[in-house]
């Protein structure tokens, strides 16, 4: 998965500045992103704070970790399967 450019805490700072009236388009001009950058971050982190954020990101990652596991025990069973049927 590629790594954002931005922090988490910009995030939450661009996400508070526009729900402060800010216009969609002006911050995205400011911040460098598009505006379908901008909503998919509101519709992923809105209505959250940084820590939660984090929180969220550390639970992708072990996800990731434990879906990688699950494949590599899966392949060796079906490699001992194998073994056993041929035999």
């Amino acid at each position: 998965m590629k790594k954002s450019k931005f922090s988490d805490s910009q995030i939450m700072d661009a996400l508070k500045r526009v729900e402060a009236g800010l216009p969609v388009p002006e911050l995205c001009r400011e911040v460098g992103i598009s505006t379908a950058t901008f909503y998919k971050w509101r519709a992923k982190f809105g209505g959250m704070d940084t820590s939660m954020m984090a929180r969220m990101k550390e639970l992708e990652e072990e996800n990731r970790r434990l879906k990688k596991m699950y494949i590599e025990e899966k392949l060796k069973a079906e490699i001992a399967a194998e073994y056993l049927a041929k035999k």
